[in-house]
């Protein structure tokens, strides 16, 4: 492939994408590192890519909080494989809340055949696959946040207040060790800090691209939570959240 056809490869995927790691870029365009980094420069000199921590992004990512169903595109193998893992994790009778986030409802999706389980939830996509299902689903009530498709505001937090669950399941837009798990918005932060509190098992699920990105609001710690289920995480970050008593889980995207 030459020069100008990986650069408009690069453009071309990035306009469907969003974001892509250097791996995902170097399995797509089957070239060296030396060679993407020379090719992710020169596409850096004319603003087409913003370069970040192990990847790229499309300038337009930065416009706005990109919506449900372009993170619902990204890394869907990763998101694929950790919801395999963390759906084999719930146990029978269980009451279990599926947070808005796309990784959440590909385990939402999963449980939903299982009859022993009464499902919460605050995801539109997630309710939406509900039809000829085995599970009890229930839906908190709110004010529908449009860009990501969840249910949020004071009558969804209402609503938690009367609630408890065995295991929740939650995501994050960005997740570092300075900064915590953090989320866009003050809404979808409060909506999960109230679903922390009222769960025995909280599982943590975000695939490794969301490492290293820092959103606005801050909504939990790692040692708030007992299990970390992700994928391909720097192994000093993983050492770090194993000293504090989180159970880590690593999945590969060939486990789907």
């Amino acid at each position: 492939m030459f020069a100008q056809e990986r650069l408009q490869a690069i453009t071309d995927l990035l306009a469907r994408k969003q974001k892509l790691s250097v791996s995902e870029l170097q399995k797509s365009l089957k070239v060296s590192p030396a060679t993407l980094r020379r090719d992710l420069a020169e596409l850096e000199e004319t603003g087409k890519v913003v370069r970040i921590h192990g990847g790229v992004m499309h300038p337009s990512y930065f416009n706005g909080e990109p919506s449900y169903d372009q993170k619902a595109r990204e890394s869907l193998s990763a998101k694929v494989a950790i919801a395999h893992a963390a759906a084999d994790l719930v146990p029978v009778r269980c009451n279990v809340f599926i947070d808005s986030g796309s990784t959440c409802a590909e385990i939402g999706r999963r449980l939903l055949m299982r009859k022993d389980l009464t499902i919460f939830t605050n995801s539109i996509p997630l309710i939406a696959s509900a039809q000829n299902v085995e599970a009890k689903i229930v839906c908190l009530g709110g004010e529908l946040r449009v860009v990501n498709k969840a249910l949020v505001g004071s009558l969804a937090l209402d609503w938690l207040r009367n609630l408890a669950f065995d295991w929740a399941f939650l995501g994050a837009s960005g997740v570092s060790m300075e900064g915590g798990l953090t989320t866009t918005e003050l809404s979808e932060a409060a909506i999960k800090q109230e679903v922390m509190k009222r769960s025995k098992t909280r599982v943590l699920v975000t695939d490794a691209s969301k490492w290293g990105e820092r959103r606005a609001v801050c909504f939990g710690k790692f040692d708030e939570f007992q299990i970390f289920i992700t994928t391909d995480f720097p192994e000093a970050a993983l050492k770090e959240v194993r000293k504090q008593g989180v159970k880590v889980m690593i999945v590969t995207e060939e486990n789907n």
